[in-house]
């Protein structure tokens, strides 16, 4: 019984980060992070393209800040966002802590080690040959969470729209 009730919270813990992703997914905020992509080739992963947000080199420059003032290497925090009515963040600050903020503002959690700023994911995973219907990316689109944690979850064009989610992947066999 003792061995059974530990193998059953094992299964417990290992279904919650799914779990919270489902969550976040489900019932996250959608942001639109403005970006600037670069299309290299990952040889043991496939097609992808690297991401590279307007808002993580803001936060890599808040980090560098003055220049005769030490940097702030490894530094996580949260980039406090507004958005504009397309729902693209603008950068407003960032801060130590989710909290606080003003009503309509969201937090984005970031993290900053050496002095680049990284956030969420930094790359979009896409079936061979198909990278050409990603060229038109401008922005990544996001869920985040009350409390800051993001998932990219698409990429949309210059006009907001969504560009097709990748398909999955052949099963190995």
């Amino acid at each position: 019984p003792q061995r059974e009730r530990w193998r059953q919270r094992r299964r417990r813990g290992m279904q919650a980060p799914r779990t919270a992703r489902e969550r976040l997914l489900r019932d996250g905020q959608v942001v639109l992070l403005e970006l600037a992509p670069v299309d290299p080739r990952s040889l043991m992963q496939g097609d992808y393209m690297a991401l590279d947000y307007a808002l993580a080199r803001e936060l890599t420059q808040a980090g560098v800040g003055n220049v005769d003032a030490p940097p702030r290497p490894n530094v996580d925090g949260y980039a406090i966002l507004a958005l504009d009515g397309n729902g693209v963040a603008r950068f407003v600050r960032e801060q130590p802590a989710a909290t606080p903020r003003e009503t309509g503002q969201i937090a984005l959690e970031f993290r900053r080690r050496g002095l680049t700023a990284t956030i969420a994911s930094n790359a979009w995973f896409f079936a061979e040959g198909t990278a050409a219907q990603y060229e038109p990316a401008r922005y990544g689109e996001l869920r985040v969470s009350e409390g800051g944690q993001a998932l990219l979850t698409g990429l949309r064009d210059a006009g907001f729209r969504p560009l097709p989610a990748p398909s999955p992947l052949p099963a190995a066999q």
